[in-house]
């Protein structure tokens, strides 16, 4: 069972909101609701679910209703109608209590403003949400403690926050909001306020604190890079307040569900973020010393290619066997492939991105290897598969794509 399971979730505001579903279930607009009952739509109906340890993104423009959605995962905003389950749980049917119990032990939340106390230190900042749920105060400082070094702001417990930079001041919040070890982090925002580098620097130590602590994420962002660099899934908010896709941010790029998802990420790289995997493939395998040279040649002919990568019993790979060294060997009448098989041969993982690999497609005259975490064989990355996914980031730009791998190489060294 998900975690969070969102159904049928509107809110709307504005003068007895309820009227304005069944104007939404007809297809009346934004525009017009608002014209005819002075409600404005912010969720439309969203129905979707979030998986333990997922990182969920939610991402749109400007009033399409993302940070009013956060907010009613934890009824700080109280929705107008649906299901918002935590852990089967129904959040709309808690009573205060419950929900207190729900903000300060199951969920934290930091905000894109810090939301710091400017006459407290870090320390004091940080245990001040176990302080107000009564907590003993000796426990509470060692959680707080505990919480600043995760986040990396050793020696600076006793500083106040308005002496800290943009970034640091971040980490607090984020502190703060570990320091109880809630099951789910709400993040609206939260980079949102910081520097370019700074930003960057701490998207990734979110990815790092998350590969740590396995938390479950619903982190809001009107930044698309953001998106697709932190998000297990993206769920793209419409103007209309209507989820319009959820996905992976492959699948939001490969296969964008309509027009305005298309216009979305139209100018995205998408060699940053389609992987190996998307573009790679099974490939022609044959087992040593178990097949031998026949075993090798039947399987290029098979599968139509002009090599044929060679495995272990145990999927590790060992090398690949060329067409014409197949055939010169049996030109000799052997049959062990010992003495042609290649072994220099370029692997990549699955989730290496297609920009990593250009360099590669470039130098090797054979298809890339997939090799897991686990060192086994996973397929093949051919070089058309890498050349065809480039292109398709050139569809629609003012720059002409590359038509050959020289001038690949060329546009590379240029700086394209």
């Amino acid at each position: 069972m998900a975690l969070i399971q969102v159904n049928d979730l509107y809110k709307i505001f504005g003068p007895n909101p309820k009227r304005a579903i069944p104007m939404i279930n007809k297809g009346i607009s934004k525009g017009e609701i608002l014209k005819k009952t002075g409600c404005t739509i912010a969720i439309n109906g969203a129905t979707f679910a979030i998986e333990r340890k997922e990182t969920f993104v939610v991402m749109g423009l400007s009033g399409s209703g993302k940070s009013t959605f956060i907010r009613c995962l934890n009824r700080l905003i109280e929705p107008t109608a649906g299901e918002i389950l935590i852990d089967g749980e129904d959040v709309m049917k808690m009573d205060q209590d419950k929900l207190r119990e729900v903000r300060r032990y199951k969920m934290s939340m930091v905000f894109q403003n810090f939301g710091l106390l400017p006459h407290r230190n870090v320390v004091g900042n940080v245990e001040f949400g176990l302080e107000i749920s009564n907590m003993d105060k000796e426990e509470r400082r060692k959680k707080a403690l505990d919480a600043i070094k995760l986040v990396g702001l050793d020696g600076f417990e006793e500083s106040l926050t308005s002496e800290l930079s943009g970034g640091m001041q971040q980490r607090v919040g984020l502190a703060r909001a570990l320091a109880n070890d809630p099951e789910i982090l709400l993040m609206d925002e939260a980079f949102s306020a910081l520097d370019p580098l700074i930003r960057t620097q701490m998207q990734d130590e979110l990815l790092e604190l998350q590969a740590r602590l396995h938390k479950t994420i619903v982190f809001i962002t009107h930044d698309l890079d953001e998106a697709l660099k932190l998000g297990d899934r993206i769920a793209i908010l419409g103007p209309d307040g209507r989820v319009r896709q959820i996905g992976t941010p492959e699948e939001i790029l490969a296969q964008p569900a309509d027009e305005y998802v298309k216009r979305f990420v139209q100018n995205v790289d998408r060699t940053r973020v389609i992987t190996a995997a998307t573009v790679g493939g099974r490939a022609a395998t044959i087992t040593y010393p178990r097949e031998d040279l026949q075993a090798a040649i039947r399987a290029m002919e098979r599968n139509k290619t002009s090599s044929v990568f060679v495995t272990d019993a145990d999927r590790h790979l060992k090398g690949i066997v060329t067409i014409d060294a197949a055939v010169a060997l049996q030109k000799k009448g052997e049959k062990d492939l010992a003495s042609i098989i290649k072994n220099d041969v370029y692997t990549t993982s699955p989730s290496t991105p297609i920009s990593d690999l250009l360099a590669t497609a470039i130098a090797t005259g054979y298809p890339i290897a997939m090799i897991d975490d686990n060192g086994h064989f996973q397929g093949a990355v051919s070089r058309a598969a890498i050349i065809a996914e480039v292109n398709k980031g050139y569809e629609g730009s003012d720059t002409e794509m590359p038509q050959t791998l020289s001038d690949l190489q060329d546009a590379l060294q240029d700086g394209e």
